[in-house]
């Protein structure tokens, strides 16, 4: 019996989730250090929320503008590259900086930010052409289980670097770590442009719409971004959380990154799994995910418990493969082909400001009232489980519910 042969629409999809495992592995193995490097350089737990949240903050805000500009030229590939460039260049540019340049390394996560502002809104989207044919929550979860395959062997390839620099200063380990993700960065870049070269036009994927519609802000389109926007004001940057953790619970320096990369895989699982989810039950996959997700910060800040710390970061996990999988999905169930970079774009800048402004007060708030904080952080994530319901009902029963 003959194996069916994957559709050259899966073939991108599993090719460009290629390109996202190396690039992962050089900015998730970065974040599994971020935090503690910036803290060694002489930055504070205030200084790294707000940093955390800025970047964030302009890397999501400014997606609008490249989304905007990606729909009008229609240019999704030289966007693609240019913003990879970029993202993945300002890493291994870490371990230059100097033993008090807190300032210069913030500088540069604020460009690699950047770099991935330029380039998601287009990647979405003509991964979103492919997703029409494959099923938009299976095709954003496996994207996001190869993004996670290489989250997770980014903090072991430092975990393993720093296991033969043990004799080495922390400085010097975090350098030499941000030195060596140039590896995987160059992988990146090389495997993006063979598959540009073997998918030129992806947009040919979805069949174009019978008329052009102009993309107008809609209720069920305003409502997900609503829901979506306190859930990311609500979850807690992985840069704190892991100052945290180094601080309370005494790992040693090159247990770190093994435990984000265990994050990582939580999070691949959950991504593949709830976007299948998302393709069956549709806004009901949001709010299990959400329920699973919110009470993460309890187990990680309220008690000094291994095993709960533990269980915390499977439910961060979680929140995490939500993010990346079904919450992309249902934008390119709500918005058209025509002005979908732009959908992209409204929903990563919204994203991006209610994360800024969320990771900066819960940093505040962390040195203030840790009880505080984790309340704010699960009110908020839950709060966005009504919003996610209404959106869909809007979908399902308006009269320009789904925009065509």
């Amino acid at each position: 019996m003959k194996r069916k042969a994957l559709s050259k629409a899966m073939v991108f999809i599993v090719l460009f989730g290629v390109v996202s495992l190396f690039s992962d592995m050089t900015h998730e193995g970065a974040a599994s250090i971020r935090g503690a490097y910036l803290s060694l350089l002489g930055a504070s737990a205030g200084t790294i929320g707000f940093i955390s949240g800025l970047g964030e903050m302009i890397g999501y805000s400014m997606r609008f503008v490249f989304g905007k500009i990606t729909d009008r030229t229609r240019q999704y590939w030289p966007m693609t590259i240019l913003g990879y460039v970029l993202d993945i260049a300002a890493v291994p540019l870490l371990a230059l900086v100097g033993e008090h340049g807190w300032v210069a390394a913030c500088l540069l996560l604020v460009v690699q930010r950047m770099g991935k502002a330029i380039k998601k809104p287009a990647k979405d989207t003509i991964l979103s052409f492919a997703a029409s044919q494959e099923g938009a929550g299976k095709s954003f979860g496996m994207q996001e289980v190869l993004d996670q395959i290489g989250a997770f062997f980014g903090p072991v390839l430092l975990y393993l670097v720093m296991l033969f620099r043990q004799s080495e200063s922390d400085f010097r380990t975090y350098s030499i770590c941000f030195a060596f993700l140039a590896i995987p960065g160059a992988i990146t870049l090389a495997l993006l442009l063979i598959t540009r070269l073997k998918f030129p036009n992806p947009e040919r994927f979805e069949p174009e719409p019978k008329e052009y519609v102009p993309f107008r802000l809609q209720r069920p389109f305003l409502l997900y971004i609503a829901g979506i926007s306190l859930f990311a004001f609500g979850f807690i940057d992985y840069s704190l959380v892991l100052m945290h953790v180094s601080a309370t619970f005494g790992f040693s320096t090159e247990t770190l990154p093994l435990l984000y990369a265990g994050a990582m895989l939580v999070d691949a699982v959950a991504a593949f799994g709830f976007g299948l989810l998302y393709d069956r039950k549709g806004a009901k996959a949001l709010v299990f995910s959400t329920l699973l997700s919110a009470p993460f910060s309890v187990c990680i800040f309220a008690f000094r418990s291994v095993p709960l710390l533990l269980c915390g970061l499977v439910m961060w996990g979680i929140g995490m493969g939500a993010q990346e999988s079904i919450l992309k999905a249902a934008v390119a169930s709500i918005v058209p082909k025509q002005s979908r970079a732009t959908g992209y774009g409204i929903f990563e800048c919204a994203f991006g400001v209610a994360w800024f402004f969320g990771s900066w007060l819960l940093g505040v708030l962390y040195d203030v009232s840790i009880p505080a904080m984790i309340a704010l952080s699960v009110t908020a994530q839950l709060s966005a489980i009504p919003l996610y319901l209404a959106s869909a009902n809007g979908q399902r029963t308006g009269p320009a519910g789904r925009q065509q």
